[in-house]
C-alpha cells in the first residue's frame, strides 16, 4: 500500500471530513478502500465523491447526515458503478472521444455556455475538466450497458396495455405530475420471517418519524438502499402511470407532504412520500410518427467506421431500400430494432437534443442524413405528424411507452441487485 495502513488512511479520511473540505486542493491518499472483482476503489475516489455529495446536500438545504452513514452510502454507489463499468468493458461497450466531446458540449449548452466557458467555470470552482469528462464517459457507458441488457428483459403484453388503459389513475397522465420521495429497506431474497419482521418494525419507526416532521432527504440518505438515496430519495417529477407500479396507486391518493404506510415487495420494504404535485397544463401537443436506425461504435468498430456505415445505410435507403428491413438487420437499438425501428408517436421530449433537432429538421415522409448523439449514429424517418389525440391507437402507443419506461426501471433495479449479489467485493473501510 505504499506506506499507508488501512487504519492510518481511515484516520486521515475522518480528519479530512471534520476539516470541512476548506482546502482548495488535497493530497491524494493512494490506498485501497475496496476490492471489486478485478478492480479496486481508492480512498482518493471515495474522498472526491464525498466532497461532491456534501456540496450537493449543502446546496439543497438538507441536513447533513452522520459522516459514517454518508460514507457507507457513497461506498455502495461506487461499488455498483465499478461493477457496471467492468461489465461494460467485458461486453465491448465504449464511448469514443468525439462522441464524449459532443455530449459534454450539449451539457454545457443546456447550462447556457460554450464548451470553453464551461471548462473555465469548472476550473474556477476547483474541479478538473478532464476528470469531469471521464466521469461523463463512465455514465454514458453505464447507460449504454443498461439499455443493452435491461431492454431485453422487458416484455409488454396486450393485456398489460389494456389494464393500464382501463386503470383508474390513467387519466392522471393528462392532468397531474407527482414528485415522490422513496426509501428502500433492502431484504435478501432468502430473508427469514424474523428478518422481515425486524425490517417492518424499522420501517414503521421511520414512517412515524417522517410523519412527525423529520427531514425525508436526510432519512433517505441515512437509511435507504434505493438507487436515489444520495439524492435524498427524490425520484423527480413523474406522471402517475410512469411511477413504479409497486406504489403508483398509493401515491396518487396521497396529499402533498403525506407519507404512505410501508409497502413490502420482493426486494424489500418501500416508504414513499408525496413531496409535491402539479398540473400537466398542456392537453394537446404536436406528435411525430418515427422510426430510426442506430449504429454504435465498439471495440471492433471505430467512430469513423461507424459513421461510414451510417452513410452507406443512408445511401441505400435513398436508393429505395426498405427502412424496416434495414432496421431489423442493422439497428443496434434493442428497444426498436425488431419492430423495424418503429418508435411510435412521440413529442420528442424523451430524446436527447441532437435527436430532437434532427426530428424537427426532417420533413414529413423524408429520411434524415446520419447524425450523431452520445449513443451513436442515427438515421430517422418522419412518417407522419399530427396534433395529439386520444384515439385508441394513440392511447395504446402511449400506454406501451409508459409501461416500457416503468418496467425498465424495475428490471434495472433487479439487474443491479443481481450484479451486486454475484460479485466479489471486499470493503476495507469499517
Amino acid at each position: 500500500m505504499r506506506g499507508f495502513s488501512v487504519t492510518a488512511c481511515l484516520m486521515a479520511l475522518l480528519l479530512w471530513c471534520q476539516a470541512g473540505w476548506v482546502q482548495a486542493e488535497y493530497q491524494e491518499i493512494d490506498a485501497i478502500a475496496a476490492v471489486v472483482e478485478e478492480d479496486v476503489i481508492l480512498f482518493s475516489e471515495l474522498l472526491e465523491r464525498l466532497r461532491l455529495v456534501q456540496e450537493q446536500i449543502t446546496a439543497s438545504g438538507a441536513q447533513m447526515p452522520p459522516q459514517n452513514v454518508l460514507l457507507s452510502q457513497i461506498m455502495e454507489r461506487l461499488i455498483i458503478e465499478n461493477l457496471q463499468l467492468q461489465e461494460a468493458e467485458r461486453r465491448g461497450v465504449t464511448v469514443d472521444d468525439e462522441t464524449l466531446t459532443r455530449a459534454v458540449s450539449e451539457f454545457a449548452s443546456d447550462n447556457g455556455m460554450e464548451l470553453e466557458q464551461f471548462a473555465q467555470r469548472l476550473t474556477s470552482e476547483g474541479r478538473n475538466y478532464i476528470e469531469f469528462r471521464e466521469q461523463i464517459r463512465k455514465e454514458m457507458m453505464m447507460q449504454r450497458l443498461q439499455r443493452g441488457i435491461v431492454n431485453r428483459r422487458v416484455a409488454i403484453s396486450d393485456q398489460e396495455i389494456n389494464d393500464l388503459l382501463n386503470s383508474p389513475y390513467y387519466s392522471e397522465l393528462l392532468s397531474d405530475e407527482f414528485r415522490v420521495g422513496h426509501i428502500l429497506l433492502a431484504l435478501a431474497d432468502d430473508a427469514d420471517d424474523d428478518t422481515i419482521a425486524r425490517a417492518q418494525a424499522e420501517a414503521d419507526i421511520i414512517v412515524d418519524q417522517l410523519r412527525q416532521g423529520d427531514d425525508f432527504a436526510q432519512m433517505a440518505i441515512a437509511t435507504s438502499a434505493g438507487s436515489r438515496a444520495l439524492e435524498g430519495g427524490d425520484l423527480g417529477w413523474r406522471k402517475a402511470p410512469a411511477l413504479p407500479s409497486l406504489f403508483a396507486e398509493q401515491v396518487v391518493q396521497l396529499e402533498v407532504g403525506e407519507v404512505a404506510d410501508p409497502i413490502l415487495s420482493g426486494s424489500g420494504i418501500h416508504i414513499v412520500k408525496l413531496l409535491d404535485q402539479r398540473g400537466a397544463g398542456v392537453q394537446t401537443e404536436q406528435q411525430t410518427l418515427l422510426r430510426h436506425i442506430l449504429v454504435m461504435p465498439s471495440e471492433i468498430r471505430t467512430n469513423d467506421e461507424t459513421a461510414a456505415l451510417a452513410d452507406d445505410l443512408y445511401r441505400q435507403l435513398l436508393d429505395g431500400a426498405d427502412f424496416a428491413e434495414m432496421a431489423i438487420e442493422y439497428s443496434e437499438d434493442p428497444g426498436s430494432a425488431l419492430n423495424g425501428g418503429d418508435l411510435g408517436w412521440t413529442s420528442g421530449t424523451e430524446f436527447v437534443p441532437a435527436f430532437q433537432t434532427a426530428m424537427a429538421a426532417t420533413a414529413t415522409g423524408e429520411i434524415s442524413p446520419p447524425f450523431e448523439s452520445q449513443y451513436g449514429w442515427h438515421i430517422l424517418e418522419v412518417q407522419e405528424r399530427r396534433e395529439q389525440d386520444m384515439s385508441q391507437e394513440a392511447r395504446r402507443n402511449m400506454a406501451m411507452q409508459i409501461l416500457h419506461g416503468r418496467r425498465f426501471e424495475e428490471e434495472l433495479e433487479k439487474w443491479v441487485k443481481e450484479l451486486r449479489d454475484e460479485a466479489f467485493v471486499e470493503v476495507r473501510l469499517n
